[in-house]
């Protein structure tokens, strides 16, 4: 009884390290994989011989069988380099290495047959048998193929093998159309992936025993929840896989909503074409986000054009280590201007910066400057410097509550570190001033969003001042997706805590953006500025936060308020229950691009804002009050009214 035993054990370590041994080979060289084919070739020769020997169709005998073969065998070879049938790797053979094959073995059989034709015409006889060609064709052929084959097959096989012990989630697919299904046969046939398709699902195709990729097809009809658990049940399935942007954004939270309902995880598989690099990753499948579930439209901007107006440019992005600007910095990058210039006060995030760009962009032109746009002397010599074509300001200070605490620090770098940038753009020739501003700055209930508004005034009254020739441009949206202190990423660090996710008020709503759309937004609108416009961008829907937090609780795997507690803490410092994008007397006109509007602006008085900000900076620079540096800000900015905040009674002194 032991001896089975030991036999059994014996067998498995020499298939096991048969197994290591097949999967750590390196690809055959391709004189190697040219060899394997001709002594194939020679086989199908021999087999060729062996089975006409005996019968009366037989090789005549103007040539010695050695001759013949070599004859065949050489012709053959020779196709074989025409068509470069050797430059596949056999363990990877696909349909182009069959066609390669199917090529060259036809243009062999032509070469032969016009030849055996030709000799036939000057001798009075062929030098082969038109059976001995057809035969000697059809098992070459058919054992080239099937060697790759046997290759392939035992390749995945023992790939599968050496990955079986792996707990693979199984995954139900949403759809069955060409892209889904590539895609979907792509999974598995990766070995080392940790999903497994197990069926399709689809709203199209209503028939019995449907089959695809041998995985069972289910219809689902309006009924999704009750659909989507009897599947669950059938196949024992974990969650459900979405292809890309196949659905629309209402059809995609209906499906989640019901993928949570009956407990299965929601995942999202990328595209090929949405890729933004090309990673050694074969497929990028990810947990579904919740980005993916907000109801905002894909935007569109002229590449083209952007690319055509910075091309030749010198640019600075300030605030090109923060969100918006280093995905700034990012596709500027891959417009490759003539030379980019990034500039931030914070040292590790812009060494990260510097790393990117040096290890995705090793030819682009670019400078990195550790300096604070507070520090007129520093960026007077940068500008000095580098006379830059373009400029786009990104740094900012734009915490609520902090700004709140310390208003000193969002005037001497929202406010007065604008205003140094703005007149050395002037000083020192820039054609182009792009602001990045944001929706607080309309109607401010901060201190952060008051600055903001006072840092728009004073680049409008800039551009009215006679002789000015740079063209400045404001830029105005609401909360980007993932940005630094943004409420999706503080959501997620609070689920993955256990919570509780807190939400400052039940009926606080926000619009959202991604950063990469953002940016888009920004670089088309500053291609379409003429001077002086605040440009708008359509943020879509407002999104309620609560609903918010819920929904990424559900895309966790937990219950709201059962898994994870949600608890209401009440308004910030300065926060609103809702943003605007238009203050009052602003109105909007469309511009070519759907998403991006200009608003009339209101006039301001350039010498009146200056004198206010040089009190301002006076203020922030020396011993006092903070109630007394507010009280100037909102009698520079009106419609700067404090909400939840210590500031509010300075409203009613104003008055």
């Amino acid at each position: 009884m032991k001896m089975p035993g030991k036999f059994t054990f014996l067998a498995f370590r020499l298939y096991s390290r048969f197994r290591d041994f097949i999967l750590g080979q390196r690809y055959l060289p391709r004189w190697m994989v040219a060899l394997i084919d001709l002594s194939i070739c020679g086989v199908s020769f021999l087999l060729t011989w062996l089975i006409l020997s005996e019968t009366p169709v037989f090789f005549n005998q103007f040539l010695s069988i050695p001759q013949k073969a070599l004859l065949l065998i050489g012709l053959h070879f020779l196709c074989f380099i025409i068509f470069r049938t050797y430059s596949g790797i056999i363990r990877h053979s696909t349909f182009a290495d069959v066609y390669r094959f199917a090529k060259s073995t036809l243009a062999f059989l032509v070469i032969t047959m016009a030849g055996n034709m030709v000799f036939y015409y000057f001798n009075g006889a062929k030098l082969f048998l038109t059976t001995t060609i057809l035969l000697y064709t059809f098992l070459s052929l058919t054992l080239l193929l099937a060697f790759r084959i046997t290759i392939k097959e035992m390749y995945r096989f023992l790939r599968a093998a050496a990955t079986s012990g792996r707990l693979k989630k199984r995954v139900i697919v949403l759809g069955i159309d060409d892209k889904t299904i590539s895609l979907s046969h792509a999974i598995l046939s990766d070995s080392a992936s940790i999903y497994r398709p197990v069926a399709f699902l689809t709203t199209k195709e209503k028939r019995k025993r449907f089959k695809i990729l041998n995985l069972p097809v289910c219809y689902t009809d309006d009924d999704i929840e009750s659909n989507l658990e009897s599947t669950k049940s059938k196949h024992n399935a974990d969650g459900v896989l979405f292809v890309g942007d196949l659905l629309s954004v209402d059809e995609r939270n209906s499906i989640a909503e019901a993928c949570f309902s009956v407990g299965l995880e929601v995942y999202n598989l990328s595209l090929p074409e949405q890729w933004s690099d090309i990673s050694k990753k074969p497929l990028k499948i990810d947990p579904l986000r919740i980005e993916d579930l907000l109801e905002r439209s894909v935007i569109e901007t002229d590449i083209e054009l952007i690319s055509k107006d910075l091309k030749d440019k010198t640019i600075l992005i300030t605030g090109g280590a923060g969100s918006i600007g280093s995905e700034l910095v990012r596709q500027i990058a891959e417009i490759n201007p003539r030379l980019l210039v990034v500039l931030d006060n914070g040292e590790s995030p812009l060494h990260g910066v510097e790393i990117y760009l040096k290890n995705n962009f090793p030819h682009l032109n670019y400078s990195i400057f550790l300096a604070d746009v507070t520090k007129k002397g520093r960026m007077e010599g940068i500008f000095k410097k580098f006379k830059f074509d373009v400029v786009y300001h990104a740094a900012a200070y734009k915490h609520v509550p902090m700004m709140e605490r310390h208003p000193r620090e969002a005037i001497r770098t929202n406010i007065v570190g604008t205003r140094t940038l703005a007149e050395l753009s002037v000083k020192y020739g820039c054609e182009r001033f792009v602001m990045v501003s944001t929706d607080k700055a309309v109607n401010p209930s901060n201190v952060m969003g008051a600055s903001k508004r006072a840092a728009e005034m004073f680049v409008q009254s800039l551009q009215r001042t006679p002789g000015i020739t740079t063209k400045f441009i404001t830029t105005r949206f609401g909360n980007v997706l993932g940005s630094n202190g943004s409420v999706i990423p503080f959501f997620r660090e609070q689920i993955k805590n256990g919570g509780p996710v807190t939400v400052t008020h039940k009926d606080i709503i926000r619009y959202f953006m991604t950063i990469k759309e953002a940016c888009q937004l920004v670089l088309q609108a500053g291609t379409m500025g003429k001077g002086g416009e605040i440009f708008v961008f359509d943020m879509g829907k407002p999104v309620k936060i609560l609903d918010l937090a819920e929904r990424m609780i559900k895309l966790s795997g937990f219950k709201p308020y059962k898994d994870i507690p949600i608890e209401i803490v009440g308004l910030r410092q300065g926060e609103k229950l809702y943003e605007e994008l238009l203050i009052d007397g602003e109105n909007t006109l469309p511009t070519y691009h759907p998403k991006i509007m200009v608003c009339s602006t209101v006039p301001h008085d350039y010498n009146v804002i200056c004198n206010a900000i040089d009190e301002l900076e006076l203020m922030a620079d020396s011993v006092g009050k903070k109630k007394d540096i507010i009280k100037k800000l909102k009698i520079l900015v009106p419609e700067f009214v404090s909400q939840n905040s210590e500031y509010s009674t300075l409203d009613k002194q104003i008055e």
